[in-house]
């Protein structure tokens, strides 16, 4: 890949093709940041952790409730309402586990993608066709 373009008969090199709004002359490199991926993971982990105790807290709430409603058939709604509330808040903390994974693994993969990028087009700028 030689990094010049012939079209309609004038060279255009790769850094002409950023136009007048971004890639043009100064401003010729693709920069990634990870933060934006690191700080959503880190806002994912933050939202796991705060999950964590919900499920104890849930189970402390209902000790009194058993005592004074026993006998009573809405208890055992109330029992499958709590279990069912357990079990959408133990998918809502892997998911955020998950979540938070997934976007550390955008991170590092966009980062290697840069790095192999620019290390594709190192021949050419050796040989002076990326200036």
């Amino acid at each position: 890949m030689s990094g010049v373009a012939v079209m309609g008969g004038q060279r255009q090199s790769l850094r002409d093709l950023g136009g007048a709004g971004g890639g043009g002359r100064g401003g010729d490199e693709l920069k990634h940041s990870d933060g934006p991926w690191t700080r959503a993971a880190g806002g994912a982990d933050a939202l796991h952790r705060q999950l964590g105790p919900v499920k104890s807290e849930l189970e402390t709430a209902h000790e009194g409730v058993v005592a004074g409603t026993a006998g009573l058939e809405a208890l055992t709604e109330l029992g499958a309402v709590r279990e069912s509330w357990q079990r959408r808040i133990e998918a809502a903390r892997g998911e955020c586990r998950s979540l938070a994974g997934n976007l550390r693994a955008v991170a590092r993969a966009q980062g290697e993608t840069n790095e192999a990028v620019r290390q594709s087009f190192a021949p050419v700028a050796a040989r002076g066709g990326g200036q």
